[in-house]
């Protein structure tokens, strides 16, 4: 098992562009591309993209980023994206990209991790806890979750 930073290996951007396009698919493809492209040479630690690697498939991805179109501005940084392959599921390997997420944004000198989203159950698996609601451009709501970085 092996997580990919594109940042850190971008011969990889084409591909994580790809995968992060077929894993979310409600997202406008140019999205993932434009930020991807352009987080390989940004002036600071934020955004990163991760790939899950088992034994040479992406089985999986997420992101680290500074707001995940949500009202609190305030919040950050924010795990986004995070996707595993259906057949995948059920063996933790969310678990090594929200763990290696963690520890870019405490190497980052960050205290805190956030994300959004309409699971309940999951996240509180690995110390989120839930902080309250979050409204995006769209309409929409989402449940925020908080991880404080040790």
């Amino acid at each position: 098992m092996k997580i990919i930073s594109i940042r850190e290996n971008p011969d990889y951007k084409d591909i994580a562009i790809k995968y992060f396009q077929q894993s979310w698919k409600s997202v406008l493809p140019i999205i993932y591309e434009d930020c991807i492209t352009h987080s390989i040479n940004a002036r600071n630690s934020l955004p990163q993209w991760y790939l899950l690697d088992k034994d040479n498939e992406i089985i999986g991805c997420a992101g680290l980023i500074t707001n995940d179109f949500i009202s609190r501005g305030d919040l950050y940084p924010w795990i986004n994206a995070l996707f595993i392959d259906e057949k995948h599921r059920g063996n933790a390997y969310g678990s090594l990209l929200l763990e290696y997420a963690r520890t870019d944004a405490k190497e980052a000198g960050f205290e805190y991790l956030y994300l959004c989203t309409e699971h309940i159950g999951y996240y509180e698996k690995y110390g989120f806890k839930y902080i309250g609601q979050g409204y995006h451009p769209w309409g929409e709501e989402s449940r925020i979750y908080e991880l404080e970085i040790k």
